[in-house]
Order: structure tokens, then sequence, then C-alpha cells
């Protein structure tokens, strides 16, 4: 086999990526695992909701895990970058940001996808340390606390009632709302305080997060700030070799329940295929991904005669 042909390429190594690669590496197929820990959301995140381990683990801590067992199985780690996809006949071609060119059997696409940033100070050093974004994975963490969600969409709106069953104060910071007559309703019926016409200007602390400063020139005496601005699909990768996306949305990759995309030897795993944004589901369909990946890539691999 040549040096730069692979049987499953898995983009993102996350939890639906690593799970991916030990199991497609089970299977005796040669595996690449592309991309950085840090950039899974996984990696700043306190797990607490996973059946597998008991009490709170730190999300880089498990994903540390997660890459050594996939190397022992055999996969192959790199932290680059994919720049460009293009498909040849049988097989895909990637361009790494490293300027290696590789080419593939099968593609596993497990970026997650990219949270809208608040671009604020203090925001990406306090992430994981009172800054999130996502309310369902960190809510139980502020219980009788004080929060503050920004956002003027359904999705900080919806996050901001959610909070109501956790925290003991809730402000949501939504600028000009921009949400159906329906939710606004909810919210208004709520005992959440909508703080309009202004915007974050800076998140304040050190260790943790202590306050929010508003445009206005107010602070809020906060413990934690949830960034509900939509979330960003890394789709751009996967469009390139027209990969479908899903027909309501456009934000995810739509997928059988074998994780199959519409191109044959193209799959996909984990929040790029959409929500609930939990690890337990990153990880089920990375493993049917990964399986199904190097079924795939065997059986072409039989075919060629290689």
């Amino acid at each position: 086999m040549s040096n730069t042909l692979y049987d499953v390429v898995i983009i993102g190594a996350g939890p639906a990526g690593i799970q991916a690669a030990i199991h497609a590496s089970r299977k005796k197929t040669r595996v690449l695992l592309l991309g950085r820990a840090e950039n899974s959301a996984l990696y700043a995140a306190h797990v607490e909701n996973y059946a597998f381990c008991e009490g709170v683990r730190e999300g880089a801590d498990m994903l540390e895990t997660g890459h050594r067992q996939a190397a022992r199985f055999g996969a192959e780690l790199q932290p680059h970058d994919v720049l460009k996809i293009t498909q040849t006949d049988d097989r895909f071609r990637l361009e790494l940001e490293s300027g290696r060119e590789i080419e593939s059997r099968s593609l596993i696409f497990a970026m997650g996808v990219s949270k809208k940033k608040l671009a604020v100070d203090g925001e990406k050093e306090l992430q994981g340390r009172g800054v999130s974004y996502c309310v369902d994975c960190d809510a139980n963490f502020y219980r009788g606390a004080t929060v503050a969600v920004v956002g003027n969409r359904s999705a900080a709106v919806d996050g901001a009632l959610t909070l109501l069953g956790y925290a003991d104060r809730v402000y949501l910071i939504a600028g000009t709302l921009d949400v159906s007559p329906e939710l606004r309703e909810r919210l208004d019926a709520s005992e959440v305080e909508l703080i309009s016409d202004t915007w974050p200007e800076a998140i304040e602390g050190e260790q943790a997060v202590t306050g929010l400063r508003l445009d206005n020139g107010t602070t809020l005496a906060v413990d934690g700030v949830f960034i509900e601005l939509g979330s960003k699909g890394a789709l751009e990768l996967a469009t390139q070799i027209d990969v479908q996306l899903d027909l309501e949305t456009f934000k995810y990759i739509a997928v059988s329940r074998k994780q199959e995309t519409n191109v044959a030897g193209v799959y996909a795993a984990g929040d790029i295929v959409g929500p609930p944004y939990q690890m337990a589901k990153a990880v089920g369909e990375g493993c049917v991904a990964g399986m199904e990946a190097a079924t795939f890539a065997r059986r072409a691999r039989k075919t060629e005669g290689s």
C-alpha cells in the first residue's frame, strides 16, 4: 500500500472521531485521524452525565485517554487541518495544511460544529471556567447560581428558560430579540430577566467568571455566561465533494442510520450531523461510522486486489 493511501481517514479528533478510529482500526484497516484535541467542544468541558465514568471528569483528560487507545489499536494521529478534498474515481484526495497530500478509500466527517464566539475580552481566557456554549451540557454546574445567557434568537431564549430549572437568577442579554410570538410569550411569562438594547463588552474574572460588563456601563455579577449565538457547521469540506446537507436547516450533514452520506464511502458522526450535542451520542455514532467505513474500505481493497 502506498505511504499516502489510507483505508479510512477521519476528520475531527473529538469523541466521534476517536471512537470511529478505534473501531475502524480494530477491523484491520489503515486509519488516519486528523485534528487537534483542543478544537473539540469536549476539551474545555466538565463531564458528569456519561454512564461509564463516575463523578466529574475533565474533557481534556478523556480526549487524551481516547487518543492513546486509538493509537494502541493502530490508528495514526496527526494534528493537521484539511484544506481541500477532491474525489477521483473511487478514492478521495486530501490536501493537508502541512502541504502533504493523501488518499483514502473512505472518509468520516467528525468535525463537530463551530460555535459562534462573542468576541469580547475575557471570553477565551475563561472558557470552561464560567464561559459555556452549551446549556444542555453545563446547566447542572450552576445550581443556585446567577447566570447570563447572551443571544437574541430562539437558542438563547430556550437556553435561558432551561437554566431557570437550575440557577437562582437568569439574565438574558438579547439586544433586539428576534423570536416567534409563542416563544416570546413563554419568555415574558417566565422569571428570566430580559435585558434589551445593550450588548456585552467584556467578561470579567480571574480564575472564574465573576461578572459581565455591558456597553451601557453596567456590570452584572454572574457566576456563568452562556453564549448562544447559534452554531456554524464545519461544512465547507463536505460540500467540496457534494455531500448533502439536511434539507431543513442546511447546517448539518444528512446521514442514514449507518451514518452514511449520499456519497459512497463517506460517513459522518457527532455534532456535525445534528443535535443533541452530547458525548454519548457522538461516541455511538462514531462507533457505527468507524465500522461501516472500515467495511466499505475492505470491500474496495478486495476489489482492487490489494
